[in-house]
């Protein structure tokens, strides 16, 4: 594959308005950097496009800061629409808005529609290679943007994007200046947080709810295996259910579990105060919302599923525009399923588990032998669960500098977050009523008081981190003479 060296021009100029909810209107440029497919060998010399956006409406040239939002899995225009918190705060900065976008996802495939196709053609799908790319294009935006040369760097990101951010800084500390590292799952791996710690927040959300709800869902497992037993019991789910595809055979009912396991889990992640879209179009509080519906955990087993779908709709058919329930689509399109998919079974091997008496799941242990069978089957590679606390450093990360951890409680990805600062300069923040990256969502009028403070107290780290940065520039410009 190879590009023309026009690949680095500006395309086209995007205006976005969020209609739902927010009226925030955010415009950028979008452009696309040839990147290496490989940056660490040189037996693969093969390139690929990918794209980033940029707004430089409120730069302040030859001194104002690079705010770089570092792309999860999925489209980069769908983070830039929901990081409203670096939009709300450029023009107090000065700052660049860049948003890049994660190879393998969105518009950035190196290998097109090939790129899925074979394990030859996606292997280049790590953490590592992503990172390599940030730098890279950091390193062209620099070099080729008059009077950015000395601009500081604040890395942004959510959840696997704050991760990234996280590594980014403790990686190339010479181009990152800094980091906010919100919902960023960093030790959710092997050997670091218990497995049955996700679980149990979900259900301690719900539970905060409704314990009549929490016990509803808890229930409700039992209630399908029997229910689902047979043909009968299958058609009856698919009417009353309204499922777009009917239920066949085992595997399609380990489907159907697998998707209820995820909606309750995305519901406890974006129980946010106000209206909002990010996994779905969902309510305020889309917990509370969903256990006006589960009053009653003793009605009999269809009468409970009655009960259990009315609960589902509130994640699954909000604006009642749905036809019908479809299980195989879990969240927002714009999210990489397949992408995240692959990388969960190479380097971001996360044990979940449960034991169905602490939390409100069937019961499950983590069986890396099972695990790594399903992954060598789909994927035809086999998990590393240490890969990534090896190149990151797990919790031994206290010889880095200048990021701030952030984790709402709310949240169930909080669990394998940094939650106690590790030093003067790697900060936790804690959002007692925050759900998954609360704090870099758009400032609201429903914001609770906890995630205002705590955008505070991250725009006094990044003022700091650039006032440093200047500061030490100053010093090291003077010269010693000795003799």
């Amino acid at each position: 594959m190879s590009w023309s060296p026009s690949v680095h021009r500006m395309l086209f100029f995007t205006f976005i308005c969020l209609l739902f909810h927010h009226s925030q209107c955010y415009s950028w440029k979008t452009a696309f950097f040839k990147q290496q497919v490989d940056h660490f060998s040189f037996a693969n010399q093969d390139t690929y496009a990918q794209r980033y956006l940029v707004n430089s409406t409120y730069w302040k040239r030859g001194g104002g800061p690079i705010f770089f939002y570092t792309g999860n899995e999925g489209d980069i225009e769908w983070f830039a629409q929901n990081t409203g918190f670096m939009w709300d705060i450029a023009e107090e900065f000065g700052a660049m808005l860049i948003f890049a976008e994660h190879r393998y996802y969105g518009q950035s495939l190196p290998y097109g529609n090939k790129s899925y196709s074979d394990a030859k053609y996606l292997g280049y799908l790590t953490s590592e290679q992503a990172l390599a790319d940030f730098a890279e294009l950091l390193a062209y935006v620099k070099s080729t943007s008059s009077g950015a040369a000395e601009s500081p760097v604040i890395a942004f990101g959510g959840s696997y994007g704050g991760m990234l951010a996280a590594w980014m800084r403790i990686k190339y500390p010479h181009i990152i200046t800094g980091a906010i590292a919100a919902s960023a799952p960093i030790l959710q791996f092997t050997g670091l947080t218990p497995c049955d710690a996700f679980n149990r927040v979900v259900t301690a959300d719900f539970s905060s709810a409704s314990a009549e709800c929490a016990e509803s869902i808890r229930k409700s497992w039992k209630a399908l295996s029997k229910i689902l037993v047979n043909d009968e019991g299958k058609e009856w789910i698919r009417t009353h259910w309204n499922l777009c595809v009917p239920l066949n055979g085992t595997e399609d009912v380990a489907n159907l579990k697998d998707w209820l396991t995820n909606v309750w889990t995305n519901l406890a992640m974006v129980n946010y105060p106000y209206p909002a879209n990010f996994l779905a179009p969902l309510p305020a509080y889309p917990v509370k919302a969903v256990c006006e519906h589960l009053t009653n955990s003793s009605l009999d087993d269809h009468s409970l599923l009655d009960e259990i779908f009315k609960g589902l709709s509130v994640y699954a058919n909000f604006t009642g525009q749905t036809q019908c329930l479809d299980v195989s689509q879990q969240a927002d399109q714009s999210l990489g399923d397949m992408g995240w998919d692959f990388q969960a079974c190479t380097e971001m091997v996360m044990p979940m588990c449960g034991d169905g008496i602490n939390d409100m799941f069937e019961a499950q242990p983590w069986n890396l032998e099972k695990y790594s069978e399903k992954c060598l089957k789909k994927w035809k590679v086999n998990p590393r669960p240490l890969m990534a606390p090896l190149n990151y450093g797990g919790r031994n990360i206290s010889s880095s500098s200048n990021i701030v951890f952030s984790n709402g409680l709310l949240d169930p990805w909080s669990t394998g977050g940094v939650t106690k600062s590790l030093s003067d300069s790697l900060i936790a923040i804690i959002i007692p009523e925050g759900a998954h990256h609360l704090d870099l969502r758009a400032a609201d009028p429903n914001d609770p008081p906890s995630v205002i403070k705590a955008r505070e107290i991250e725009k006094q780290f990044i003022s700091k981190w650039i006032s440093s940065t200047k500061r030490d520039r100053k010093e090291m410009s003077k010269s010693f003479i000795v003799g």
